[in-house]
């Protein structure tokens, strides 16, 4: 992993050690917070909108967030994105709220949605958290 990735790598500990099954919408060409998921054993898939999305060893299904098929995520005790589009935020609070899961978001800069939620400091890399979980 190139030293640039260093916040993947955060994530992906702070991920791993908090949680058994995350799902990350919209992985698109940057899977290297879902590969160090599975590697902890922490994933059941990744998500994107575009099919055949390939990326060796992750489990990735095409999936529209705006529409999204409730029994992918199922189970899930996390939803995650990295650098998701603000536009997407809504859509991903409103799937956690219905399959009660975490979520964490990873910014791209300072595109934050609305209150940004709760900050979660992972060393280099600030999640916001805009859901928690039941319990």
């Amino acid at each position: 992993m190139c030293r640039y990735k260093h916040i993947e790598l955060s994530i992906a500990e702070y991920i791993a050690a908090r949680y058994r099954r995350a799902v990350e919408v919209g992985v698109g060409n940057n899977p290297d917070a879902a590969r160090l998921i599975k590697a902890a054993g922490a994933l059941m898939l990744c998500t994107d909108i575009r099919p055949g999305v390939p990326h060796d060893g992750l489990d990735v299904v095409t999936d529209d967030i705006f529409e999204p098929d409730l029994r992918l995520y199922e189970g899930a005790d996390l939803i995650y994105a990295v650098r998701p589009g603000v536009e997407m935020v809504p859509p991903l609070i409103a799937l956690a709220d219905r399959i009660d899961s975490d979520l964490l978001v990873y910014h791209l800069g300072c595109e934050i949605y609305g209150d940004g939620g709760e900050v979660v400091d992972c060393g280099p890399a600030l999640l916001h958290r805009y859901r928690c979980r039941r319990l």
